[in-house]
């Protein structure tokens, strides 16, 4: 099952980024027999993440972010869920540091999420090695 893991690297060596901090994601492509590459550097669109930050009237909260009751609750969150949306093609997304509201935001959508800080070859290599096992029903380790 071929899928796409976004990776949050300042230079596209080393997983350096918070997810919240990163601009831009790399998205890479894995093929059904593990092997990765790089499919595309994802430039995140920061009007749809401000537009969602800046979401305090509760009118707009209904149909826009938070938790659509009205009562506001979740709108603080609109940044993370707007900066999920634009990933949400992804399986796995690894950064230095998850966040949270990011977390929640990314189970909401079963996408798997790892904080580490590492080459990204060993983080890939680690994950789609993981990935590959439970795809195939395997004990992880072997």
């Amino acid at each position: 099952m071929a899928y796409k893991i976004a990776v949050a690297s300042s230079d596209g060596i080393n997983v350096d980024l918070h997810f919240g901090a990163a601009k831009k994601l790399l998205i890479f492509a894995v093929a059904d027999d593990g092997k990765f590459e790089l499919e595309e550097k994802r430039e995140l669109k920061e009007e749809e993440i401000l537009a969602a930050e800046n979401c305090s009237d509760s009118a707009k909260c209904k149909s826009g972010c938070g938790n659509g009751n009205g009562s506001g609750a979740g709108c603080g969150n609109g940044g993370a869920s707007a900066k999920v949306e634009q990933i949400s093609d992804v399986r796995a997304v690894v950064a230095a540091k998850i966040g949270f509201n990011v977390t929640k935001a990314l189970e909401k959508k079963a996408i798997a999420n790892f904080d580490v800080e590492c080459p990204v070859q060993e983080a890939l290599e680690k994950i789609t090695k993981y990935f590959y096992s439970v795809d195939h029903h395997q004990r992880f380790g072997r």
